[in-house]
């Protein structure tokens, strides 16, 4: 049986990412559409977006080559570190287990305190995320990125540093297929911990449609953001829409734009 998941890993490898080596794939629901390249090059940058509309196993893409490229996942990476916290007992409570702030002032203001899990992702706070990285340990870790299979599996680099400055790559398909996994509740964890994940990601409504994402900058914390990503899905009515976004934001008026543009590229295709 094909499952979604299959689907989505064939139809990426046949369409869009020819040089996975799965060229001869009969059933293909994949569209490429230079409308929402243009989306980047309107606003100044550069950037792809994938999106896998879940009924119609249609992946619909802005081009074939960056939508394979692998890049830092930055902060997206919040997502699975949940995942592993939860799972491993490291936070027993999202709302309930304190990360007491180190006293260090960061240039992030909303970092600046006493958090919770929930409270953390929401805007995304570094310096939380390290210190659970590095309660969780580097076995530990390992063995969940593996497990999960993310990205290219690599958390060299330091275990409070792999996923900001280190060797872990994912590229926007894979993103899809493990949002969309999160989505479901079909990674190999427990659901209690992938229903509080998907509970605790950050949300926007959009008229009738609820977006529920998680954003990612590389060099955010030294103030020197140079690349976007924006990742999760969109629901409107019974339909879901999983999205991966990523874009080049070398200079500091782009940063908004990760969501701005999501959001047009979603109501291209009719998502939201």
């Amino acid at each position: 049986m094909i499952t979604r998941r299959h689907a989505l890993g064939l139809l990426a490898a046949a369409s869009l990412l020819p040089s996975r080596g799965l060229a001869n794939v009969s059933y293909q629901r994949s569209e490429i559409r230079d409308g929402l390249a243009r989306r980047f090059f309107d606003a100044g940058t550069v950037g792809t977006f994938v999106a896998y509309k879940t009924d119609d196993y249609l992946i619909i893409a802005s081009d074939k080559v960056r939508s394979g490229t692998a890049q830092l996942p930055a902060s997206t990476f919040k997502i699975p570190n949940s995942l592993i916290a939860l799972e491993t007992g490291v936070v027993a409570d999202p709302d309930k287990d304190i990360f007491k702030w180190d006293g260090v002032t960061r240039s992030i203001e909303a970092w600046n305190k006493d958090h919770t899990l929930r409270s953390a992702i929401s805007v995304s706070a570094v310096p939380v995320y390290q210190e659970i990285a590095r309660r969780i340990g580097q076995e530990r870790m390992q063995k969940y990125v593996d497990l999960f299979e993310y990205g290219n599996r690599d958390i060299g680099g330091g275990i409070d540093q792999f996923w900001l400055t280190g060797n872990l790559r994912i590229d926007p398909v894979q993103q899809v297929d493990f949002i969309d996994r999160l989505r479901r509740g079909v990674l190999p964890i427990s659901k209690r911990s992938q229903e509080l994940v998907r509970d605790i990601l950050p949300v926007t409504k959009v008229g009738d449609a609820v977006i529920r994402a998680k954003s990612g900058l590389l060099g955010a914390e030294r103030g020197q953001p140079s690349l976007g990503w924006m990742v999760g899905w969109a629901e409107k009515g019974s339909a879901h829409t999983v999205f991966a976004l990523n874009m080049d934001c070398p200079d500091p008026r782009l940063v908004p734009e990760r969501m701005v543009l999501t959001q047009a590229c979603l109501k291209d295709i009719g998502a939201i």
